[in-house]
């Protein structure tokens, strides 16, 4: 069976529906088992791989994708140190669902952006079309006279260069991979299991995420948590909320400030490429075609 990517949300989803069950006090396996018997894919997936005698977190390390990979560090992470582990996957199913969540309002900020970049890079082509409407002979231009070969060449470079800034600049603005707050919120479910500080970091650092971790605001938290005296686990679930609302917010900037961006291979690239390829060819068609006076 092929194992396909599945989305945070799609994970989150799943993730709830075994964490309800082990609320009720299902084993972990059985729980699988009915949610697989239940028509979730991913599950039955895992519940076959828990049948060859595999532990929970190798089983969801197979499946594709950061958030698997996220929920099966939590899981290990929950086990380890004896955490309840109904609380501890609703917690990382809520995180997985916001920042699904945070991804679509990016995708659709940026679909506005970009869908109109994409249709400007064929304003050139439009160009030849309209100079054949008019009755100009724009390709014979493109193809024969050496300015309209040179004009072709350079239209298409231009043309080239648009396509490739754009795809740039749209891949620039899409939110970075994983899900923001994900290791204050591991380090929240070792300490809620009641490792030491220490341990923790140990078991976070270890955790096979998919990805690099920074543990920089966890670490402001920790420092926080032990001046004040105060329990760090809610500061941590805290400091990961407001993580995934500063990714959201900074992901709206980025594909607001992609449309201005977008301006710059509009106006260097495409717009001269519409010169080249559609004015310029029917100018020089119309000088080709008309005779000059004779002089006196």
């Amino acid at each position: 069976m092929a194992v396909t990517r599945e989305a945070p949300a799609a994970v989150a989803a799943t993730l709830l529906k075994v964490a309800v069950l082990l609320e009720a006090g299902t084993s972990p396996g059985a729980a699988w088992r009915h949610v697989a018997e239940a028509g979730d894919d991913a599950a039955a997936r895992i519940a076959g791989r828990l049948e060859g005698d595999r532990s929970v977190p190798e089983a969801l390390e197979g499946e594709r994708g950061d958030a698997w990979r996220e929920v099966a560090a939590a899981w290990e992470i929950a086990a380890t140190v004896g955490a309840p582990l109904a609380p501890s996957l609703r917690g990382i199913a809520l995180a997985l669902r916001d920042a699904q969540e945070a991804m679509d309002d990016v995708r659709i900020a940026l679909a506005e952006p970009a869908s109109t970049a994409r249709l400007m890079t064929w304003l050139p082509v439009f160009g030849v079309v309209v100079g054949l409407a008019l009755g100009f002979d724009v390709v014979g231009v493109l193809f024969t006279h050496p300015i309209g070969i040179a004009c072709l060449v350079v239209g298409i470079g231009l043309l080239g260069l648009a396509r490739w800034w754009t795809s740039r600049l749209v891949r620039g603005a899409q939110p970075p991979a994983g899900v923001p707050g994900i290791h204050a919120e591991l380090t929240a479910i070792a300490l809620g299991g009641g490792a030491s500080i220490e341990r923790a970091r140990s078991l976070v650092g270890e955790a096979d995420t998919g990805r690099h971790l920074d543990p920089e605001q966890t670490e402001s938290v920790l420092d926080l948590s032990r001046r004040a005296g105060v329990p760090a686990v809610d500061l941590l679930r805290a400091t990961a909320v407001q993580q995934r609302h500063d990714a959201r917010t900074d992901g709206r900037l980025r594909a607001a400030r992609l449309g201005g961006r977008l301006l710059l291979p509009l106006g260097v690239c495409t717009l001269p490429a519409f010169v080249c390829l559609g004015v310029a060819p029917m100018l020089i068609a119309v000088l080709s075609s008309t005779s000059l006076p004779a002089l006196p």
